[in-house]
Order: C-alpha cells, then structure tokens, then sequence
C-alpha cells in the first residue's frame, strides 16, 4: 500500500503542550484502531517539543527558535499506510488537533541508509 506522511500543526500558546484539551490527548490512545478499522495503518508516529526548542540551520546560519515566526508549528508527525491519497485523507481526519490542522503528503519510498 502507497505511504503518506500526516504533518500535525498545532496552534502554539505559551503553555502548549499543557494546555491541549484532556479528550485531544484521550483520542490519541484511539486514532490507531480506528485506522485499521478503516483499512489504513499507522507506520509511525511522534510528536515534537514545542518549536522555542528548536535550533534552524539554512546554509551556515544557525539560529535559535523556528527559522519564522508562526501561530501554528509543526507539532508532530504520522506516517501512515492507505490505499490511495483519498483514503489517506479519510484517515488523517481522524488525526487528534486541538487548534490546527494536517497535511497529508506521499512519501517518495526512498528511505535514509537504504542500500537496495
């Protein structure tokens, strides 16, 4: 089956992650059944520190924080398994966002320290 990466912005505010709602938090325990019971699959999946954590590099510039500012950042990301790209969006509405949104995009199939 084709693979689609699930970005997951995120509304950032000062006490993010703390303040996300307990039921967005809950459904994260869920979205995987409810893919498979959709057909779908989730590969992997992680979430990121919030983005005053980060370090950007563009050429030899490095700087603290997010390259740009922004009320939503990258808040995590979902690699997942589904049939075609409308299935894939099926599934990434299932993806638990407090004040944000996901964008589904397919995966190339090449993988880092891949030898084949």
């Amino acid at each position: 089956m084709p693979q689609y990466v699930v970005l997951i912005y995120e509304r950032m505010t000062p006490n993010w992650p703390d303040d996300v709602p307990p039921e967005v938090m809950a459904a994260n325990e869920t979205v995987d059944a409810e893919m498979v019971e959709r057909g779908g699959r989730i590969l992997a999946g992680i979430a990121l520190q919030p983005p005053d954590t980060a370090t950007a590099v563009r050429g030899d510039l490095v700087t603290d924080g997010p390259f740009i500012e922004t009320k939503e950042a990258l808040a995590g990301v979902t690699v997942i398994e589904a049939r075609d790209l409308d299935h894939a969006l099926e599934l990434a509405k299932l993806t638990p966002v407090a004040n944000g949104g996901v964008e589904v995009r397919p995966l190339l199939g090449i993988q880092l320290g891949d030898t084949s």
